[in-house]
């Protein structure tokens, strides 16, 4: 359904750092980066797309975070969550919730929130129970 998400940002290279550590501890690759646009992209390794996309706004305006606006990435199990989560933080994020269950979204809801240097909100997921 999704072809791909785009987020604003204002300073490249510092968001470029934050979303590179959080894109490599879900296991994701970077497929562009144009630092004279400036815009980058990551997909997941066996599959073009989604993707997922930073970049300067196309208007030239600075990028502004959206109140009730969130982009959620989903992690293959809670450990990645958790590493997502640690890589985000140790790159200059803001928590908005540490990982855990929500059991009011389901059951086996893992999830972990929090904020880019730019103020985008972003979430970790994962939906399977834990395996033994």
């Amino acid at each position: 359904m999704i072809s791909h998400v785009c987020l604003g940002v204002n300073e490249f290279d510092r968001a470029f750092a934050f979303h590179s550590a959080v894109m490599s501890a879900l296991g994701h690759e970077l497929k562009f980066c144009e630092r004279d646009k400036p815009w980058a992209g990551w997909m997941a390794k066996d599959k073009p797309r989604p993707l997922f996309v930073i970049g300067r706004p196309f208007n030239g305006d600075a990028a502004q975070a959206g109140n009730g606006q969130m982009v959620s990435l989903l992690a293959i199990d809670r450990k990645t969550v958790d590493a997502a989560y640690d890589a985000a933080l140790a790159n200059g994020g803001i928590c908005e919730g540490a990982p855990g269950l929500r059991p009011q979204y389901h059951a086996d809801y893992y999830g972990a929130y929090f904020r880019d240097p730019d103020g985008n909100k972003l979430c970790v997921c994962c939906h399977d129970p834990v395996s033994e």
